[in-house]
C-alpha cells in the first residue's frame, strides 16, 4: 500500500521558515517525480513546487519563486519543503504527490496524494 505522510506544518509568524517533509513507503521512490500542491480557502489546489525522480530538476510554481525550496532524499524515501520569509497569504493545507515520469502541474497526473499539513502565517 502506498502511503505519504506529509509533516512539519504549523502556525509561525510571517518572515519565519518552515521545513515540510513528506515521508513515503510503498513504491519505488527513486522512480517518482514529486510534487507539493497547496489549497488556500476559498481558491483552488495550487502546484508550489516540484522535483524530478533523480532531483537533478525543480520547477516552481509561478507564485512561489524564490522562497520554496524543494529537495529529495531517495534514500530514505522522502521530500522536503523548506519555506522562507512566510507571508500570511502562504496560509495554505500543503499536500505532497507523487507521479511516475516527470513533473507536472496538474493536479489529475499524480497518482497519489498525502493526506496534506497546515501551515498557517501570521501577520
Amino acid at each position: 500500500q502506498v502511503q505519504l505522510v506529509e509533516s512539519g506544518g504549523g502556525l509561525v509568524q510571517a518572515g519565519g521558515s518552515l521545513r515540510l517533509s513528506c515521508a513515503t513507503s510503498g513504491l519505488t521512490f527513486s522512480r517518482y517525480a514529486v510534487g507539493w500542491f497547496r489549497l488556500a480557502p476559498g481558491k483552488e489546489r495550487e502546484f508550489v513546487v516540484g522535483i524530478s525522480w533523480t532531483g537533478s530538476r525543480t520547477y516552481n510554481g509561478d507564485s512561489v519563486k524564490g522562497r520554496f525550496t524543494i529537495s529529495r532524499d531517495n534514500a530514505k524515501g522522502t521530500v522536503y519543503l523548506q519555506i522562507d520569509i512566510l507571508k500570511p497569504e502562504d496560509t495554505a493545507v500543503y499536500y505532497c504527490a507523487a507521479r511516475r515520469g516527470s513533473v507536472a502541474t496538474a493536479t489529475h497526473e499524480y497518482d497519489y496524494w498525502g493526506q496534506g499539513t497546515q501551515v498557517t502565517v501570521s501577520s
